[in-house]
């Protein structure tokens, strides 16, 4: 099991990688003991930064992972990790995908839009066909009442899925994740766009792009109206956060 853990600005990742991240998931996953994934980027870990309810849920999740490039520099900076990679909530999607194929695992998809769960569906059934699809739930986007969410929790358990995969967007889904550890017998992974991206719904950002850590700057020219706000501000806070925790405070929380 990863025990290690770094604290950046309050939030507690996990220095790893893709090999040994799956490892981890994919044990649970078959034992369908209850365990939460967060591919965290910067959008989501200012979102937790700035209000401690979605802090303390997002600190209840067991394995954190640095989905963006700034947030593994960050990380590497502050503690000589030398991570040689992110750990992308679509990679690490595939990655799973590979891995529970082998094993001829049960996946059930939670959240997004009827539409890209259904290309998503096609996708992993075209691609690792000894996978299950054992289930769909396309999202509310609203909580769900409390027997909702009781029928919700049954429905997953009885379908026999080991993997979770969960698509509400952030912060939506770490708080669903963080809240159904306990109840829901499987790992549940929050990996966001990566079912846009499969479903091909949405375009990915080039290689290159991703590298640099620029992959926002494709994202937004995509979708401006939706995202302006969010990257201009998360972006710029991250980063007064970088100088702030690095040359004043010279720690990283």
């Amino acid at each position: 099991m990863i025990n290690e853990k770094v604290n950046l600005y309050g939030i507690y990742y996990t220095p790893t990688n893709y090999v040994e991240a799956t490892k981890e998931i994919i044990d649970f996953a078959l034992q369908r003991k209850s365990y939460g994934v967060s591919a965290l980027a910067v959008h989501g870990l200012i979102a937790a930064y700035q209000k401690n309810s979605l802090k303390e849920l997002v600190n209840k999740i067991p394995l954190v992972v640095p989905d963006g490039q700034p947030i593994r520099w960050a990380i590497n900076s502050f503690y000589n990790t030398n991570l040689k990679d992110r750990v992308y909530g679509p990679a690490l999607t595939l990655s799973i995908l590979h891995e529970a194929n082998e094993k001829k695992l049960n996946v059930y998809l939670y959240g997004s839009t009827k539409n890209t769960l259904q290309k998503f569906r096609q996708f992993i059934s075209n691609t690792y066909s000894d996978i299950t699809i054992c289930g769909i739930h396309e999202d509310r986007f609203r909580d769900a009442t409390y027997e909702e969410d009781l029928a919700d929790i049954v429905k997953i358990n009885n379908s026999g899925a080991h993997i979770v995969l969960v698509g509400r967007g952030c912060p939506r889904q770490e708080i669903w994740v963080a809240e159904h550890l306990g109840k829901v017998k499987g790992a549940m992974l929050a990996v966001g766009a990566a079912f846009d991206f499969h479903a091909g719904t949405i375009p990915q950002a080039p290689k290159w792009m991703q590298d640099r850590g620029l992959e926002w700057f494709f994202r937004l020219i995509q979708e401006p109206q939706r995202l302006w706000k969010r990257y201009l501000f998360t972006n710029s806070y991250f980063v007064y956060l970088f100088v702030k925790h690095k040359f004043f405070l010279r720690r990283p929380y």
